[in-house]
């Protein structure tokens, strides 16, 4: 039984560590194609470059909200497991 709740907490870790650097790596890797977008847009149509700004700023917010629900949704299988319950029955 111990080496049962140790596998599925070294598992459940091993998860979240994916979840949290998977969603990092996609954050920088969209951050980088974003800005470098952006740049290109603003150096062949200055004039454009207040709208280009904020449409930039939402599409960075929206960025972020994905990686924060991944980090939300490591925290809970960090802190209230839903596998250890299976585990009691």
């Amino acid at each position: 039984m111990e080496l049962a709740i140790a596998n599925i907490q070294g598992m459940t870790a091993i998860a979240v560590g994916l979840i949290l650097g998977m969603g990092a790596l996609g954050t920088a890797i969209g951050f980088g194609l974003l800005g470098g977008r952006f740049l290109e847009g603003a150096a062949r149509q200055p004039e454009m470059v207040p709208m280009l700004q904020v449409k930039m700023f939402i599409v960075a917010g929206l960025l972020d909200a994905v990686t924060m629900i991944g980090v939300g949704l490591a925290l809970f299988f960090t802190f209230a497991n839903p596998f250890m319950g299976a585990l009691s029955v």
